[in-house]
Parts: C-alpha cells; sequence; structure tokens
C-alpha cells in the first residue's frame, strides 16, 4: 500500500516540499496531496515593490496548483480540523483525508484584530499593511497621494514574516519620496519592538549607518498597545506616544486558525513546534512543519523553508521506513535587503552565527552586509530563479542547506583591531 503524504498549505514550503517528495518517490510508493484554501500563489517579496509602484498586484501571483509536479493531487478546499490521535484531515463541507506523514505549511497569518484600535478607524485608509496583497496595493495608493508629514512604521511583536522587510521598506520610503522630489517633506520613523534595528550587533551597525545616511529616525524598545487610526497616533506600553500622518503597520502573526481548533497540533499562537534540527514534531511523530508555521528561532523566510526542504525530505524517508530522523537543519536563511537608488545588502546567518560581512557563497560572490549595485541586479532576478528553480524544489549546484562559512568574516577577527578589514575565513 503506498504510503499517504498530505501537505497542508500551498505556499513556497508546500510547494517545494511536494515537488522534492514527487521526485523522491514513485507514484506507487507514495500518495501526495497538498491543500490549500485557493489556487493564488502569492510571491510574496514582491509586495514591497507593489506599494512602492515598481511591481503591479498580477505580476506576483499565479496559480498554485500549476507549481505542482505531475502526481502532486491539489485539493482547494478550507481547513477545518486535524485530529492527530485519528491521523486525519476534516476540511470544510466533510471530506476527510488520512495521512501517514503530515506536514503543516500553512505559513503564518495576519492578525490585526489583536492590538487595540488597529483594525479600527484608519485600518486601510491611512494605516496600512505590505504584508497581504491587497494592503500593498491600498498602500500603493495611499503613498501616491502623500507628500508631506510624517509617515511611522511600525512593528507590532514578534515574530513576524521576513523581519528584514520593515526595515527594507523604510530605506526604500527615502528613495521613493527623493524620485519624487518630495524627500524634505516627509519625516520618516521606525517603531521596533526589539532593543536595536536588528538585534545582531555587526548587521546593526550596516543597518543603523543606513538609516543614518538616509535620515530615518528610529524608536526602539517600542512595544505598540494600541494604534489611534482616528487621531493619527501609536501609543507604546510604557507611555510614548508617536503622532503619523501615514502609518505602515506589521500586525503581530499567528499560525493558521484551524490549528487552534485542532487539539494537540499546535502552540498558544498557534505554530507547531517541532525539534529545531529534524522539523519533527516531539509529541507526534509523523508531523513535520516547514516554512512560517513552525516555531523555530530563525526568520519566516523563503529562503529559511527552501533550506529546510532539504532535511523535511530525508527526515520523512527514514521515517517511512522505520529509521529515526538523522538530517539536521542548521537555522540557515538568506535574505536581501533593498537599499535604494538600485542597491541592495545580503545578509546569510544561521541559529548560532549572526549576519558577517565577507561574501557568500564563497570568498567569491555576493558581497554581505554591503549594499551594492551587484546584490540589488540579484534579487531583482530572484523573482524568475523563485517560480522556476526554488518552487520546483530543485537543488542549488554547491549550496546545500548548511550555511556556508567560505567566504565569511569571523567574529574574532572583527573585535580584534577595531577599523581594520578581516580576513575572509
Amino acid at each position: 500500500m503506498a504510503n499517504r503524504i498530505v501537505i497542508l498549505g500551498g505556499g513556497t514550503g508546500g510547494t517545494l516540499l511536494a515537488n522534492r517528495l514527487r521526485r523522491a518517490y514513485g507514484r506507487r510508493e507514495a500518495t501526495i496531496a497538498v491543500v490549500d484554501r485557493d489556487d493564488r500563489h502569492i510571491y510574496q517579496p514582491g509586495q514591497v515593490p507593489v506599494a512602492f509602484g515598481i511591481s503591479r498586484p498580477k505580476d506576483i501571483v499565479r496559480s498554485r496548483s500549476r507549481q505542482l509536479r505531475a502526481g502532486v493531487d491539489f485539493h482547494e478546499a478550507e481547513i477545518d480540523h486535524v485530529d492527530v490521535g485519528a491521523n486525519q484531515v476534516h476540511l470544510a463541507g466533510g471530506a476527510v483525508l488520512a495521512y501517514d506523514v503530515l506536514v503543516v505549511a500553512t505559513g503564518a497569518r495576519l492578525a490585526p484584530e489583536a492590538t487595540p484600535g488597529l483594525s479600527g478607524p484608519g485600518w486601510m485608509d491611512k494605516v496600512l499593511t505590505f504584508y497581504d496583497l491587497e494592503g500593498a496595493a491600498a498602500l500603493s495608493a495611499a503613498l501616491e497621494r502623500f507628500d508631506e508629514g510624517r509617515l511611522v512604521v511600525g512593528v507590532v511583536d514578534m515574530p513576524i514574516k521576513c523581519p528584514v522587510a520593515p526595515l527594507e521598506f523604510c530605506l526604500l520610503a527615502d528613495w521613493y519620496f527623493a524620485q519624487r522630489h518630495v524627500r524634505d517633506q516627509v519625516e520618516i520613523t521606525f517603531l521596533s519592538p526589539l532593543p536595536s534595528l536588528f538585534a545582531a550587533p555587526i548587521a546593526d551597525a550596516s543597518v543603523e549607518q543606513l538609516f543614518a545616511d538616509k535620515r530615518v529616525s528610529q524608536e526602539t524598545n517600542f512595544h505598540i498597545a494600541e494604534v489611534d487610526g482616528a487621531n493619527g497616533r501609536i501609543v507604546g506600553h510604557d507611555g510614548r506616544e508617536v503622532g503619523f500622518d501615514l502609518a505602515v503597520v506589521v500586525p503581530s502573526f499567528r499560525g493558521a486558525a484551524y490549528v487552534g481548533r485542532s487539539p494537540g497540533l499546535g502552540n498558544d499562537r498557534d505554530f507547531i513546534e517541532v525539534d529545531t534540527k529534524t522539523l519533527q514534531s516531539p509529541a507526534h511523530p509523523n508531523v513535520f512543519a516547514i516554512g512560517d508555521g513552525a516555531d523555530l528561532p530563525t526568520s519566516k523566510t523563503g529562503s529559511v523553508a527552501h533550506f529546510e526542504g532539504e532535511v523535511v525530505v530525508h527526515n520523512i524517508r527514514r521515517f517511512l521506513v522505520g529509521q529515526a530522523p538523522d538530517a539536521h537543519y542548521d537555522g540557515h536563511g538568506t535574505g536581501f535587503i533593498e537599499t535604494g537608488f538600485h542597491k541592495a545588502m545580503l545578509l546569510d546567518s544561521n541559529y548560532t552565527t549572526q549576519p558577517l560581512p565577507g561574501h557568500f557563497p564563497t570568498a567569491v560572490g555576493l558581497p554581505l552586509l554591503k549594499d551594492s549595485r551587484l546584490s540589488h541586479l540579484a534579487k531583482v532576478e530572484f523573482q524568475w530563479f523563485y517560480w522556476h528553480f526554488l518552487l520546483p524544489g530543485r537543488d542549488i549546484p554547491g549550496l546545500g542547506s548548511a550555511m556556508p562559512t567560505r567566504g565569511k568574516a569571523r567574529v574574532a577577527d572583527l573585535d580584534a583591531e577595531p577599523g581594520t578589514p578581516p580576513p575572509s575565513a
């Protein structure tokens, strides 16, 4: 009898994993089913460009089902709940999918209702977000009308999807208003719940300098307690108030709503707790999680899902033949920050190594922690790479899931002689 693998979520993680598994198993060995509520796959890094009018919404949307290899079954349906005791997924309408292995890949959802006032007066008018496509499109229209006043970009709490995106938004806002010749009439302020911009000392220094150069002010340790859209105020838990004429807010995130209706599946924020290395649930060995829905101490980004995919496929294959998982994910994630004026900065890190200067993926490669034209071009081209290489679940030649160390500076060298360029590791 063929093994039954059910993947909940047809986003980045679910799609690339289904395609990897389909290549790993013949159709007589395993059935592979993907479930999602719609057939609308969004290239999420494209939502910031949509907000600034660089891209159009239709440029970053494709059919989910058409990204899946032949032999992967796609179910367009809402998930009602998962019965982890009976190994069953219950869909809205009454259909039931039985599984031998379940992979949760339903990502993270916006929860603006969790913050008092955020989804009240002013929401989607003078208080917006770029973290969904509708919000990015509405924000594009609002930015076109905005030519003077205070723009505030605020993060409610962590974790969030793509933690560098709010920083990128601030830097692109500087470029956007400069292109429109109104930069001197616009004040840009960033509010972060973290004690520093990036919460990683070496990366902090690079981003702090960019913010200073581009005249972006910041309030750190700012924990948003209320958003008063009617009166243009954001209030912190410590009593600080920041006024705004236009606010771009990153709401709280939670896991998928059905997780909360599935006893034993997730935690109190509806994320799936898994072993940080094997990505297997300690409570339910036939459950794995990949992507933004996993409760892991790493960034919630597409690159993380890509690197996780290699590990999850290997460990599922071992589990299905009665062996313990032995592939280990190290928390590797890489990502670009657009810094404006046709430049971008690349960062690369894992669970134990903060972003460091140097080059990626080897000593000859893209510069790290330095904005450059080359990195901007690489990020622009990444959208093609995403659709044609990452989603199909292909391996990247010479780059596995583990974070590369060649080409990176060593922290000891950076600390030894301040001001001296570090040697490559």
